[in-house]
């Protein structure tokens, strides 16, 4: 039996883990299902913040209005004496950054639900939970 190195073991690791971007990808498939029962669905977008650019593209988003650590998702809908919900989409394995906590803070602060999910399925449930729907765990 060959033995495993500790390189191929970190490239098998790879291989399984789900970007953050597959987990929102994922998120908006489940959406498309569910506007029938959550019809509110339909209101959630993407925040195009992130992302790799040149210097250029940097500096004429930043001109532009783009800030650093704004939420990757919204819904502008009241529910519970919040203005609406911000999503931070995290992969499983991924940490909101200090800029990134202190716009959920400051959201919060002014009346908004705003909170960190760890991958498609957690931001199913926060959505549902934040619309009064329950879903069903196993």
């Amino acid at each position: 039996m060959k033995e495993t190195t500790n390189n191929e073991t970190k490239k098998a690791n790879k291989l399984y883990v789900v970007s953050e971007e597959q987990e929102q990808q994922n998120l908006f498939r489940w959406i498309e299902m569910q506007q029938c029962v959550m019809p509110e669905l339909r209101l959630l977008f993407h925040i195009p913040n992130g992302g790799l650019r040149t210097k250029s593209q940097a500096k004429r988003f930043k001109a532009a209005g783009v800030k650093a650590g704004v939420p990757d998702l919204f819904l502008p809908v009241a529910r519970n004496g919040h203005h609406g919900l911000f999503i931070e989409m995290k992969s499983d394995r991924g940490f909101a950054s200090a800029r990134q906590r202190e716009w959920l803070a400051n959201l919060q602060e002014q009346g908004y639900k705003a909170i960190v999910c760890h991958g498609w399925i957690e931001a199913s449930f926060a959505l549902a939970e934040y619309l009064g729907v329950e879903l069903y765990k196993n």
